[in-house]
Parts: structure tokens; C-alpha cells; sequence
């Protein structure tokens, strides 16, 4: 699936989708660069469990939105690895909150992780990837970013709706380059963010999925692997849902 020595990075890759991801990328064979923020002992961990099956790994820490530390990370991944096959962006928050009651500082934040930190970690991963003539970039979104989301999310589905259109449009930037662009855009899936929901609201969300459950990271982890894969070599530009159906 993947050429000999392929190096990938996940960003936002010590926790939930994204560890999923990293875990299911460095079983085909990557070297995977894991990024994160303040999960420190817990992307150590993932890097470890890696070994133990068998891959290889390696942690990078920085803010996504910091745009001096994100491009540090990039020339250092360069300076180590020569190469970058495969970047997938999958740090991101959830803030929701009523817009009535909502502050400019919550809306900004929400906007600078989830958007902010994709644009800053494509541009750099571009940067690379146009030199090699090659490369897949894997953006996450969310089916909030499609089909609204829910009250008390606008910040939220702006941000990941903001994900796709720009994904859309750098796609057409990177081809040129065979540089190829997807986005995957889950539904409800099980990670930290979806535990902070009520659980009463949880059920009343899981019961309307066709379904019947919410899904699980290492099954987005698996279309996730597919897309950034040479098996997936002639698709581009595509938004790729995975919702279980949807709600009903």
C-alpha cells in the first residue's frame, strides 16, 4: 500500500482518531511522526505500543497554531527523515456553546485549532511534497461540517466546514505536483470529545444512527489509511463520510 521507507505525520496523533490513524498507518509499514500538544505521556505511550508491534515512531510536540513551531516540526521531520509521504490532520476541539452566550475568544480558539492548524500543517507538508513530486494529504473534518451539526456548535461546524473548502481547493493546487487531497468527515465516533456529551443526548444521538451504534476511531483509522495509500492513487478533491448512516 505504501512505497519502501514512507514517512507519515498525524497531527493531534496521542489521542482518539488520531492515535487510531497512527496506529493503523505504521501497521502498513510508515514511519509515523506523532504530533501533539500537551498529551505527552500518552504519545509516548503510542509510540512505544508501535514498537512493541513491530513499527516505527517518533514524537514531535507543537501547538498547531503556532506557526513558528509548526514549521520547526516540518524542517526537522525534513532534516531526519528527507522525505514526507503522508500528512494527516487530526487535531482538533470541540467549544461548543450557544452563540447568544458565545465569546469571540472561544470562537477564535475553536477556529485556530481546528482551521488554523490545518492550513499551517498543509502549507509545510505541501512545501515538501511538491519537491518529491508525490505525497497524500488526509484532512479531518466532520459530517457537522456538511450537514449543520447541532445548537451550540456554529463555531464548530464553521471550522470544519471551513476544513472541506479548503481541502477542495488546495487539492487543486497540489495536483499538479501528484500531491493528492481528501477529506474524511466522521460522524460519532468514540473519543474523549463525544464522552463530554451527556449521556442521556449520547443515547438519544446513537438511537437515530441507522446503525444503531456510534463508530468506532480504528474503522476512520481504516479509511484514513486507504485514502493516504497508492491504493487509492486516482482519487483526489473527494469528501469520504463515515456516520453509520447518519440520523435518522
Amino acid at each position: 500500500m505504501f512505497a519502501a521507507g514512507s514517512v507519515a505525520l498525524v497531527t493531534g496523533g496521542s489521542r482518539g482518531i488520531g492515535r487510531a490513524v497512527a496506529l493503523d498507518l505504521a501497521a502498513h509499514g510508515n514511519h509515523v511522526v506523532i504530533n501533539y500538544s500537551r498529551s505527552e505521556d500518552q504519545a509516548k505511550e503510542l509510540v512505544s505500543q508501535i514498537e512493541a508491534n513491530g513499527g516505527s515512531a517518533s514524537l514531535a510536540q507543537a501547538d498547531v497554531t503556532d506557526e513558528a513551531a509548526v514549521r520547526e516540526m516540518f524542517r526537522s521531520l525534513r532534516s531526519e527523515h528527507g522525505r514526507l509521504d503522508v500528512l494527516v490532520t487530526s487535531a482538533g476541539v470541540t467549544r461548543d456553546k450557544h452563540l447568544v452566550a458565545m465569546s469571540s475568544d472561544l470562537f477564535t480558539e475553536t477556529m485556530d485549532i481546528n482551521m488554523k492548524g490545518t492550513f499551517l500543517a498543509c502549507r509545510e507538508a505541501l512545501r515538501i511534497m511538491q519537491h518529491q513530486r508525490r505525497g497524500a494529504i488526509v484532512t479531518l473534518s466532520s459530517s457537522s461540517g456538511l450537514d449543520g451539526g447541532f445548537p451550540g456548535q456554529t463555531n464548530y461546524v464553521a471550522s470544519k466546514g471551513a476544513i472541506i473548502a479548503f481541502s477542495k481547493a488546495l487539492s487543486y493546487e497540489a495536483a499538479p505536483y501528484g500531491v493528492r487531497v481528501n477529506v474524511v468527515a466522521p460522524g460519532f465516533v468514540e473519543t474523549d470529545m463525544t464522552r463530554m456529551i451527556p449521556k442521556k443526548l449520547r443515547e438519544n444521538y446513537t438511537s437515530r444512527i441507522r446503525l444503531g451504534r456510534m463508530g468506532r476511531p480504528e474503522e476512520i483509522a481504516h479509511l484514513v489509511t486507504f485514502l493516504a495509500s497508492d491504493r487509492a492513487s486516482y482519487i483526489t478533491s473527494e469528501i469520504f463520510v463515515a456516520n453509520g448512516g447518519g440520523l435518522g
